[in-house]
């Protein structure tokens, strides 16, 4: 009964599980009460979830909405739609949307919604101070509650009458900002405020301006004065007297400057006052600068002098500024429109002033110590004028220059370039030289002792023959050198090496090698190798041509290998030719010698053989011999008795032997045949 009932209610879950189809049919996320929202009114996001079902049935919706990535909210409802609700937006509530619904396993995504929070909150400043001093710094502080960083943070520094001073702070972390602002001179009363800017999609988006903040500024002391006696009328001569001055509250700490342009003429410290006097002279005028500083407040006055001219400055005359030694020279000191002046001349140098004559006429014969720079000197009432600086120049006249090669050899390289130095060993610079190859001037060079030219075309052609000009201002003209001719070398090209006979060279007869070059200039250095695990230097000759012969006498075996020659001239480049190689044979008479020694020792050894072969030939017959002289015996003695036996029967029997040993039988065969023959020396007899 339990069992049917299990079985009963399992079927009808899966009945009721098959009547539970639903799907999603689009999920989408709305804004209320619009994508643009003020800043500080209510906002709503709302996710909601469009779903089709097989019949009316609960289903519990995960509802999850995402700002920018990033989860703010989440809610389970039976309900199709969720809400977001934000009572007050901010600026920080700009960005992306966008939500998910979860039912039963099933999850559907909205599209993205860009929420735009217009406005930002307004930005609070504080400050460190309420009155400072000049010189001090004041710290700002602003914030913008409610908003998050990124932010950028401005900050206005507003004076009276000028435009206000703006500071510029980026925030990556934090929605405040701090920042200094110094005090300056004038500064009285100031106003700061600030505001903040942040980004959005369509750009930038700033804040209001914050509220104002005043701080009052104190004086530590009071701009200076400066004054001058006299006041005006100031002349050369006159005592010029400055004096500046101030008011302080604290005279600790305060410094008081007087310059000129960038000069400093006078300071004091810890004293309200400075005073600064002189004996004017023209050059005393201009702008003068007195500057009080405590600090890092610093105040300053100026004031323009004008000192008028006693008398103009004096102009010193030559009667030349160039000339020939031992000349004379005449200088002269003059003043337009003045009298009554003492005058000075003298000749600058390095370590100071030479006083040549008090007086305004100089009359000297000159020689070259004398080139330098003059001046004239005027006085009067313990003014002292100067004049412009007189440049004289004295000339000794030029030597008779030297020309020669830099590398100091009078040769060229052909292809190579050539370096010549002009040098005269007098003469008062500058000198001017001038380079000639043949006819043809080269170059023109003005230096002081010496000049180089630098020859890049050398020709095979080139006669070489090259000379120099010096000359200066003095009067006597132009010197020439003496004419320098240059050897031009060529260069060594294709070096060959040969050999009579060339390749094969018999024992004990001699070789000549003969090496060569196609150009090249004389003399030549020819050098002769033989290459083995090194090289080896067999003989070497100089030679005033382009070949050379190199005679070996008594070639040997051993002088069998590979040879080379090089050549070489001042030019300095070894050229090697391609090797030859020499192999030494035997002579023909050697050659004989070996060739009888060889058959002579082969004949020995075919005798030597044919001893021992008839030898060993002899002992195989010995035992067949023996048997056949013992059955013929009897019968050689009865044809004894009866006739003699003539020579050739006892020849008959050698041959027989010769024959045996002629041709080689067996055992049996040498029997059969001694039986044979057995048998006709028997019949030897009836046949007579």
């Amino acid at each position: 009964m339990y069992l049917a009932l299990l079985v009963i209610f399992l079927q009808c879950s899966e009945l009721y599980a098959q009547g539970k189809v639903f799907t999603f049919n689009k999920v989408e996320i709305r804004v209320q009460p619009s994508v643009k929202v003020k800043n500080g009114a209510p906002m709503s996001i709302i996710c909601h979830a469009d779903i089709s079902k097989t019949n009316d049935f609960q289903l519990k919706h995960n509802f999850t909405i995402f700002k920018n990535g990033k989860l703010v909210f989440m809610t389970i409802s039976h309900k199709e739609d969720a809400r977001y609700e934000i009572p007050v937006a901010r600026s920080s509530d700009t960005g992306d949307y966008e939500c998910t619904v979860t039912a039963d396993g099933k999850k559907g995504f909205s599209n993205s919604i860009y929420v735009w929070v217009a406005g930002m909150t307004k930005p609070i400043l504080t400050a460190d101070k309420k009155e400072v001093s000049e010189g001090e710094v004041v710290k700002l502080r602003c914030e913008l509650p409610e908003e998050v960083p990124p932010l950028e943070f401005f900050f206005r520094k507003i004076k009276t009458n000028s435009a206000p001073k703006e500071k510029r702070v980026p925030e990556q972390n934090q929605n405040f900002s701090e920042v200094e602002f110094p005090v300056e001179e004038g500064d009285n009363i100031l106003q700061f405020d600030c505001f903040g800017k942040r980004q959005v999609r369509s750009g930038w988006e700033s804040s209001q301006h914050s509220n104002s903040t005043l701080v009052t500024v104190k004086e530590p002391f009071i701009k200076p004065t400066l004054i001058t006696r006299p006041s005006g009328n100031i002349t050369e001569g006159d005592q010029i007297e400055f004096e500046c001055s101030t008011e302080v509250a604290q005279m600790r700490g305060i410094e008081i400057i007087l310059q000129k342009n960038r000069t400093i003429l006078n300071s004091v410290r810890n004293e309200k006052s400075l005073k600064y006097s002189t004996v004017a002279i023209q050059e005393d005028s201009g702008e003068y600068l007195c500057k009080v500083e405590q600090g890092a407040v610093s105040k300053a006055t100026k004031l323009n002098v004008f000192v008028s001219e006693l008398f103009p400055k004096p102009t010193l005359s030559a009667s030349m500024t160039k000339l020939d030694e031992s000349k004379d020279l005449r200088l002269s000191c003059n003043i337009n429109d003045f009298q009554g002046a003492n005058f000075s001349i003298v000749r600058k140098s390095s370590t100071g002033d030479i006083l040549l004559k008090n007086s305004r006429v100089l009359v000297i014969k000159v020689n070259v110590n004398d080139t330098g720079s003059y001046t004239c000197k005027a006085e009067v009432k313990g003014i002292v004028k100067e004049s412009k600086r007189v440049r004289i120049n004295v000339y000794a006249p030029v030597s008779k220059p030297t020309l020669s090669v830099v590398s100091g050899s009078p040769e060229v390289i052909l292809g190579k370039p050539l370096q010549l130095i002009c040098h005269s060993v007098m003469g008062t610079p500058p000198i001017t030289f001038t380079f000639y190859k043949g006819n043809e001037i080269k170059k023109n060079v003005t230096n002081n002792t010496y000049a180089v030219f630098l020859d890049e075309d050398i020709g095979l052609n080139d006669n070489g023959a090259y000379k120099c000009d010096a000359r200066n201002n003095h009067s006597s003209g132009v010197k020439t050198s003496n004419i320098l001719n240059v050897t031009v070398i060529v260069p060594i090209k294709g070096a060959s090496l040969g050999s009579v006979p060339y390749g094969e060279v018999e024992v004990g007869s001699d070789t000549a090698f003969l090496c060569s070059v196609k150009e090249g200039s004389w003399p030549i250095d020819f050098k002769f190798f033989k290459k083995t695990d090194h090289e080896v230097l067999l003989h070497e000759v100089r030679e005033y041509s382009d070949r050379t012969i190199w005679h070996k006498k008594t070639m040997k075996r051993k002088d069998t290998g590979t040879y080379y020659c090089m050549a070489s001239n001042r030019a300095s480049v070894d050229v090697r030719s391609r090797p030859i190689t020499i192999s030494v044979i035997l002579a023909t008479w050697q050659k004989g010698i070996i060739a009888a020694f060889v058959l002579t020792a082969i004949a020995g050894v075919g005798a030597l053989a044919l001893w021992w072969f008839l030898r060993k030939k002899k002992k195989a017959k010995g035992p067949s011999m023996e048997m056949s002289g013992s059955a013929l015996a009897p019968n050689l003695t009865n044809e004894k008795l009866t006739r003699q036996p003539s020579d050739g029967n006892y020849y008959s029997g050698s041959g027989y032997i010769e024959d045996n040993e002629n041709h080689m039988k067996s055992t049996d065969e040498s029997k059969d045949s001694m039986e044979n023959r057995h048998s006709r020396i028997y019949g030897h007899p009836d046949a007579t």
